[in-house]
């Protein structure tokens, strides 16, 4: 397992991202391959970013907090802006995750990495066996693994590996990793996307700012998932940072006591990407500057109860093309109210 410096993992993106256009293959934006029909797909497809249409991963769980699955597209609806709107996409398999995993590698860190590797090999391998991931590792600098030559693994000994063999040292670049991460997801195959940050939140080496993140974040399809390891002291440490990215995308933040397993907190996060509903729909058309759509997902389930949904809040819409991008995120009742 290598890793690429600053200067060669920009020009190994530069060449992926060049192959990918010459091959017609942007994922992030359902179109083409997603057809306009709310049929249970075999496989997930590999979507273009011609076509318009905006895809929200949703889970749902009933009052005691477990995942509520065999609901049917007739159970949901999309409310764009206060305005329903037909759902064009709707998928309840188990379908691939892009999954990027961000470590910390700084020096407080060093006794806990161990633990996490074998913690991040279990996700890996209760994930579904054809998603993608890669690992950024992050202390003072940032790196990005190279699995056999490939950007991409899903080999839980790879993993593992990944994780424990770089040595813990300096400080935290926790922006720049998620930076960092943001750009590699889009060189994946699936539509599904995932950053899970394994960090105590602070942050004291990076060169972008919080501000610039959360933006970047609201704009991704990523939803962002974190295992905040908070030491007493809290020194340095900000896991205000990691609840926020999480809620605003969609994802989920765990806080683990001294005695708490980090293997079943990341056990956690692979049963709920492995649980959630894709829903697709066509955004309405606009002209003019990028305006942000605030997004609410309801369901109607007879006999099922009180169901709690978690999705993103809102999605831009760029002037050039509709896409769709995480807003914010809530967790949002049957009836739509926090």
């Amino acid at each position: 397992m290598l890793f690429l410096s600053r200067s060669g993992k920009q020009l190994a993106v530069a060449i992926g991202c060049a192959c990918l256009v010459a091959f017609g293959f942007l994922p992030g934006v359902p179109g083409a391959a997603a057809k306009s029909s709310a049929k249970h797909a075999s496989s997930p497809p590999v979507l273009s970013s011609r076509t318009e249409m905006v895809a929200v991963p949703v889970s749902v769980t009933d009052g005691k907090g477990n995942f509520v699955s065999g609901l049917t597209v007739r159970d949901f609806t999309v409310i764009d802006n206060g305005q329903s709107q037909p759902i064009t996409f709707f998928e309840q398999q188990d379908s691939p995750v892009t999954v990027g995993l961000l470590i910390d590698h700084s020096g407080s860190m060093g006794p806990k990495l161990p633990e996490v590797g074998a913690a991040i090999s279990s996700l890996a391998a209760s994930s579904n066996p054809r998603d993608q991931m890669f690992v950024i590792d992050f202390g003072d600098t940032v790196s990005i693994g190279l699995f056999d030559g490939h950007s991409f693994t899903s080999n839980p000994s790879q993993i593992e590996h990944a994780i424990t063999s770089v040595w813990a040292r300096g400080r935290t670049a926790l922006y720049d990793s998620i930076a960092e991460g943001m750009t590699h997801l889009k060189l994946g195959q699936w539509n599904k996307r995932a950053l899970i940050i394994v960090s105590d939140g602070g942050d004291n080496a990076s060169h972008y700012k919080f501000n610039q993140i959360l933006e970047m974040a609201h704009s991704s399809h990523a939803a962002i998932y974190a295992i905040g390891l908070v030491s007493e002291s809290g020194q340095e440490e900000n896991p205000d940072v990691l609840r926020k990215l999480a809620r605003d995308t969609g994802g989920l933040a765990f806080f683990p006591g001294p005695h708490d397993s980090i293997a079943a907190l990341s056990d956690e996060i692979a049963r709920d990407l492995r649980s959630q509903y894709m829903l697709g729909f066509a955004p309405p058309k606009q002209s003019g500057a990028a305006a942000f759509h605030k997004l609410t997902i309801k369901v109607n389930a007879a006999g099922r109860g009180k169901l709690r949904v978690r999705a993103r809040a809102g999605y831009t819409v760029a002037t050039s093309s509709i896409s769709g991008s995480p807003g914010q995120s809530a967790d949002q009742t049957e009836n739509g109210s926090p």
